[in-house]
């Protein structure tokens, strides 16, 4: 019976016991093998936040490189396309976000051994952690989509199975038996220690990993796979908020190929960091910090007007900005853009310019603004209300 099985049935003997003041259900069966993998993360676990100087630190694992190519397509290899979407990510980071040092775990086409990644988050004190990969199936060649992970135990075979294909990378290695401790990436068995030791982050990897896939939805309109859990080796060491983004299928032709084009990683990347962004200024926010993101505080005695206009009529709209807090709205806060308003949706402010009945009207509109702002994009809006892009669009063909 496969370790999936086994643990949705609850047939594995365990205890549960105290270490350092945190629970943990331990298997009596690998307690050894447990003590000596899970030691790095007690030792270098701290409370998530920023540190005292205010100051983030993104570490971002372009996965695979070197003599591990990762997953294969028909034009492309997994590594190249991770590292072009993770230097995109960076870039826009550290453009941005005033507040935030990147760090990367490789800049170029080299081999870095899987332990190693989350070892240069911990030395480097990191607050978040966001390793990037292509996902690949070989089910069909017509699955498409982006999800994101956090560390956890899988709670089905097919997110055992994305776990298992990352993991691999360990037996490139040398001597990788005694590296990791004798786990076998290729047995489902080995998977039981991941359910087996506390989480801290748990909370705080779910909130990056929903925005990340917001942001995919809704920036990017890709095929939404949601977000899950599995054993991932480079996620099961890190002492900070951590997530893996499978940005979509490269063994799928059409989105192999918006993988590898430059709109694409720009559309990926923009989105990470929209969403690292975020996740930031709302940390702050409660930190009582100034926001990651380049703009002013906003005054707090102001009111702002909800879109009224186009009552009842679905319109298309450039989206160019979306905060935690309210932005005032004048062209001094939006780089001197004279049009735009605010559409409040759950317990965010988002800001659009324009009005358009046409999507194709929109665009061009987009076109012109992103000059000022590169990661605008075409939303579509009925009585102060964001629709799905897809759905608003089908709705026009209808009439």
């Amino acid at each position: 019976m496969s370790a999936v099985k086994l643990l949705k049935k609850g047939e594995l003997k365990m205890n549960t016991g105290s270490k350092n003041g945190k629970l943990h259900t331990i298997n009596i069966y690998v307690l050894h093998l447990i003590l000596l993998l899970a030691m790095p993360c007690f030792m270098n676990a701290s409370v998530p936040g920023v540190k005292n100087d205010g100051k983030w630190t993104v570490v971002i694992d372009p996965g695979h490189g070197g003599k591990d190519s990762g997953a294969r397509g028909l034009i492309s290899n997994e590594k190249d396309i991770n590292l072009a979407i993770a230097l995109k990510t960076g870039e826009y980071i550290g453009q941005n976000c005033r507040n935030a040092v990147v760090i990367y775990t490789r800049k170029d086409d080299s081999t870095v051994d899987l332990i190693e990644r989350p070892r240069i988050a911990n030395r480097n004190n990191a607050d978040l952690f966001i390793s990037i990969h292509a996902n690949a199936t070989k089910i069909s060649k017509s699955v498409t989509g982006a999800e994101t992970y956090i560390m956890g135990p899988a709670l089905n075979q097919e997110n055992l199975e994305v776990a298992m294909k990352e993991n691999e990378v360990i037996l490139l290695e040398d001597d990788y038996s005694t590296k990791y401790q004798g786990f076998d990436p290729k047995s489902e068995e080995s998977y039981i220690i991941f359910s087996l030791t506390q989480n801290i982050y748990r909370k705080q990897s779910l909130d990056l990993a929903w925005m990340i896939q917001t942001q995919f939805t809704e920036r990017v309109n890709r095929k939404d796979r949601g977000v899950k859990q599995a054993g991932f080796w480079v996620l099961y060491n890190t002492a900070m908020p951590s997530v893996l983004v499978e940005t979509g299928f490269i063994t799928n032709p059409a989105e192999e190929k918006y993988l590898n084009s430059n709109t694409g990683q720009e559309y990926l990347a923009s989105a990470i960091y929209r969403a690292c962004r975020d996740y930031m200024n709302e940390i702050d926010k409660r930190s009582n910090i100034s926001a990651a993101a380049r703009q002013e505080d906003p005054p707090a005695n102001r009111q702002e007007t909800p879109v009224s206009r186009n009552a009842g009529q679905l319109v298309f709209m450039v989206q160019v900005n979306a905060t935690a807090t309210r932005t005032e709205i004048k062209p001094e806060n939006f780089r001197g853009l004279t049009d735009v308003v605010e559409i409040s949706t759950d317990n965010r402010y988002k800001y659009a310019t324009g009005s358009f009945t046409e999507y194709s009207e929109a665009v061009n509109y987009r076109k012109k603004v992103e000059s000022i702002y590169p990661d605008a994009f075409v939303i579509a809006v009925k009585d102060n209300k964001i629709l799905p892009l897809q759905q608003a669009l089908e709705q026009k063909r209808k009439k």
